[in-house]
């Protein structure tokens, strides 16, 4: 158990799907997997552990916002042993070739943040999804006859745009939602 965290040792799957609207979390766990019990409830951030397709998933509320997701991503990984970490939900499309419902899979992610800054000090670190992961994830979504765009994403702390040029400039340089 962790501060953010109310899950047993042994609660929380290697393989984590990270919503931010702990809603959404309970949504997908009782639709998508077989078994779904709630395993975190601290501070109304739901998280549940099940199995799809007989292996086990843990799916957990991350909030809003990067430092929120911070959090859980640090406990998830630092005290539960998780080793794959996926970002799901919602964004805004930014290109004009994403449409309301479309797939967007994220390669890289921009940011105004600076999250790296306290491990890389000087350096802008740019993150990048690991390839076999992001394969697997335009692999399966071309299997279901889902056409998913594939590219950068931006994340801010900001969610009312103040800075039109900005998206535009993020916008000219194929970024997608």
């Amino acid at each position: 158990m962790t501060i953010h965290i109310g899950a047993q040792p042994g609660e929380i799957a290697e393989t984590v799907l990270l919503p931010g609207d702990p809603l959404r979390a309970k949504w997908a766990a009782e639709t998508f997997l077989d078994d779904a019990k709630c395993v975190n409830q601290v501070r109304g951030m739901l998280g549940f552990t099940g199995f799809w397709r007989g292996n086990p998933v843990t799916i957990q509320g991350s909030g809003m916002g990067m430092p929120s997701l911070s959090i859980y991503v640090n406990e998830l990984i630092k005290d539960y042993d998780a080793k794959t970490l996926i970002r799901i939900g919602s964004a805004g499309g930014m290109s004009p070739k994403v449409k309301l419902r479309d797939v967007v899979i994220a390669m890289t992610a921009s940011t105004l943040s600076t999250p790296s800054l306290g491990m890389f000090k000087e350096i802008n670190f740019a993150p990048c999804a690991d390839y076999g992961l992001l394969e697997a994830a335009v692999a399966a979504a071309r299997g279901r006859g889902i056409d998913a765009h594939v590219g950068g994403i931006y994340s801010s702390d900001v969610f009312y745009d103040e800075r039109p040029d900005l998206s535009e400039q993020m916008t000219r340089h194929g970024i997608l939602a």
